[in-house]
């Protein structure tokens, strides 16, 4: 009797056991595969296993890009012996381009490559720029020894060496720009909103934690780094830029077997060509109003992922492309369609959301211009007030250390503390769009204090100096409130910008949505440079050297981001209105085993 109990307790442990084993191996809803191409297994794959390497990949590479980017101009005045406009222009030029870049990266991931090949391909590059970069300048650019301080710039240099130089900045533009909007969007696939609430959240967070990955990895560079550099020492800086991004490869190379992949979907350009060219063709055919004689079909033609987008009613005049003729159904009928004059219901809405994304994208450009101000006009006007404290010298651009841990600060308060203080009182969390409005008034707030304080800065320095030739008085501390504020205003704008963008882009075109994000930024800088430009041209007189002239003491800065908070608050207003039309986008997904569908999506009205 006993003998039959324990082999019965035995059977029972055994069918528990298989039980578990099989609960562990329940695969992922969202469509995504391991490294094998086999559907993933929930408990083999992604989560914050994944997710915690590419946070610290992150961290590492973004620490290896600004111990670059951070001293770059003074790398061309120091060292390559160009002036202070032509320095600034060509780092401004570098800016832009390693943000246009992502735009190739995302295409490259979303049509052909997928994400990890693209992350992995376009870090190596960055490796093999950094390294190129370490050498020259330790071979060929430092000469004669021991100059490229601030006392001691180098000679000239042959047409070769500027040119290895050059290729080797550019090669760092391109590794890092290819790989910084699929690296963002590939730590989000780890985690399946779909199939698991719990996963759900924690890929809101992740964006999070990525952007505070991103502030850590810069504020060492801005710090650490960039005091070596500022010295002299710029081999090595760059020989620890090379081997933090070596580290940075090496470390995401072996979450390889966790990972979870999508799959690419081909060229988004020609799905988006044939929804246009098959609307236009059939711009006179008669639609049904509620919709019902569109076209739409089960499997992954045009339907990344197996699901299918829900139709809405905006850009009716693109609803046409998927209307089905007389001609189309006897083609059907044959088990053949001509896709460049009968598109799905999937394709049409893949063209309409990514219209709908453009309004708010054109929004959020104007916060980039506000935001470049802390690497430009806010470092100026710290080198004109005091720097020192108890004979200790604070270099202006290290201010941006208060930028950094605001935005520390800030995340871990949205995260603690505000998110479940909305949850408790609205019964949900704030939506990504309002979240971004909230962004942009604390923009606002920010510009409003330096202006302010560029008001007092004035004041001081009218008052203690006959000549106006001698910094402010006004310590460079009254400073830390609006960079503490710019800081706040990241973790709304841009955190919220990853979520929408990535959340809102089709299933195809993921990447995208994280490009945008950059792409605001890289566009923010042009449009302050033309800005400067343009009120400079308007404000220079005879007896006046404009707002912002070589000597701060003689201008008007103040002005200048006063004019900036004004553009700011008049950009709010339109986004409130583009983010009260946006509809945000539904799926349709099939959810275990059965044929239900799923809507996934939020409110349609945005704020």
């Amino acid at each position: 009797m006993a003998m039959a109990c324990l082999n019965v307790c035995k059977d029972d442990q055994e069918y528990v056991e298989e039980k578990n084993q099989k609960m562990k191996e329940v695969c992922t809803l969202d469509g995504t595969t391991d490294w094998y191409g086999r559907p993933a297994v929930r408990g083999r794959t992604g989560t914050w296993v994944a997710a915690t390497l590419i946070l610290v990949n992150q961290g590492l590479a973004t620490l290896a890009f600004f111990g670059v980017g951070v001293n770059l101009v003074l790398m061309l005045t120091r060292v390559l012996g160009q002036d202070n406009a032509e320095a600034a222009n060509n780092v401004s030029k570098w800016t832009g381009t390693v943000y246009l870049f992502s735009l190739l990266g995302a295409f490259l991931s979303d049509s052909y490559w997928g994400r990890y090949k693209t992350c992995a391909i376009f870090q190596l590059i960055f490796v093999i720029g950094l390294s190129l970069l370490s050498l020259s300048t330790y071979i060929f650019l430092l000469k004669p020894k021991g100059c490229g301080d601030k006392k001691n710039p180098c000679g000239d240099h042959s047409a070769f060496v500027i040119g290895l130089f050059y290729i080797s900045i550019y090669l760092i533009a391109l590794g890092n720009g290819g790989y910084q909007p699929n690296i963002a969007t590939f730590g989000a696939d780890q985690f399946d909103d779909q199939g698991d609430p719990k996963e759900g959240q924690s890929k809101i967070a992740f964006f999070s934690y990525f952007y505070l990955a991103l502030n850590l990895g810069s504020l060492f560079s801005n710090t650490i780094l960039g005091y070596f550099e500022d010295k002299g020492m710029w081999t090595l800086g760059f020989w620890a830029s090379t081997g933090s991004a070596a580290m940075a490869l090496v470390l995401f190379l072996c979450g390889t077997p966790r990972y979870r992949h999508f799959k690419p979907q081909g060229n988004p350009l020609s799905r988006f060509c044939r929804v246009m060219v098959a609307a236009t063709r059939k711009w006179k055919v008669e639609m049904m109003p509620s919709g019902e004689d569109l076209y739409e079909q089960d499997g992954k033609e045009c339907s990344p992922n197996d699901r299918n987008i829900v139709h809405t009613h905006g850009f009716k005049f693109l609803d046409r492309a998927a209307v089905i003729t007389s001609k189309e159904k006897n083609e059907m009928d044959k088990g053949a369609h001509n896709p460049w004059r009968l598109c799905t219901v999937t394709q049409v809405e893949e063209v309409k959301c990514i219209l709908r994304l453009l309004p708010i994208w054109l929004c959020t450009i104007l916060y980039s211009v506000v935001f470049t101000q802390m690497a430009s006009l806010f470092v100026e006007q710290g080198a004109s007030m005091k720097t020192t404290v108890s004979g200790f010298h604070i270099p202006p651009a290290s201010m941006s250390s208060f930028d950094i841990l605001s935005v520390a600060a800030f995340i871990f308060i949205c995260r603690r503390f505000l998110d479940p203080l909305f949850g408790r009182l609205r019964k949900k969390r704030l939506t990504e769009l309002q979240r971004m409005g909230i962004g942009l008034v604390i923009a606002i707030m920010a510009m409003v204090s330096a202006g302010v304080v560029e008001v007092f800065r004035l004041k001081y320095a009218v008052k203690e100096c006959n000549n106006c030739e001698s910094p402010s008085s006004l310590s460079i501390f009254w400073q830390v409130p609006q960079f503490v504020l710019v800081g706040a205003s990241e973790v709304f704008m841009y955190v919220g910008q990853l979520e929408f963008f990535n959340g809102q882009a089709p299933d195809g075109l993921k990447s995208f949505g994280s490009a945008l994000c950059m792409t605001s930024i890289s566009l923010g800088n042009y449009v302050s440079s033309l800005l400067v430009t343009i009120v400079m041209k308007v404000s220079t007189r005879d007896e006046m050297p404009g707002w912002i002239p070589g000597n701060l003491n003689k201008g008007h800065l103040d002005r200048f981001y006063f004019l900036l908070a004004a553009l700011t608050t008049a950009d709010l207003l339109v986004y409130i209105l583009c983010a009260k039309w946006y509809k945000y986008i539904k799926f349709e997904a099939k959810v275990g085993n059965d044929n239900g569908v799923h809507i996934i999506g939020q409110p349609e009205l945005g704020v």
